[in-house]
């Protein structure tokens, strides 16, 4: 490269972004923790926005999850809604973030 060169260079010349955008296309569609998001109508797409999980790579598994993990702790106040938790073996582990709670 000469120094006229370096002007006219451009990001693209130096970097392949074919390995950057095949993990980014690898993680968003083949992950645990990516899904489709609820478009049913907007009070269901902001509560999915919203919804926060315990569970996935580098976390909980529903069978290693004890009462302690999945009950309310006084950290969770004005955070994490209590109330809006799923049935079954999720509850407690996928929560979502309360109404006025800072992200």
């Amino acid at each position: 490269l000469s120094l006229g060169d370096l002007d006219t260079l451009m990001p693209q010349d130096m970097i392949n972004a074919k390995p950057i955008s095949a993990a980014v296309k690898e993680f968003f569609g083949s992950s645990q923790l990516s899904q489709f998001m609820d478009q049913n109508n907007p009070l269901s797409e902001i509560t999915h926005k919203r919804r926060i999980s315990a569970l996935g790579p580098g976390g909980l598994t529903r069978e290693r999850a004890g009462f302690e993990v999945r009950d309310v702790h006084p950290t969770h106040y004005g955070r994490v809604c209590p109330i809006e938790t799923p049935e079954g073996p999720n509850i407690g582990l996928i929560n979502s973030l309360s109404v006025y709670a800072q992200t």
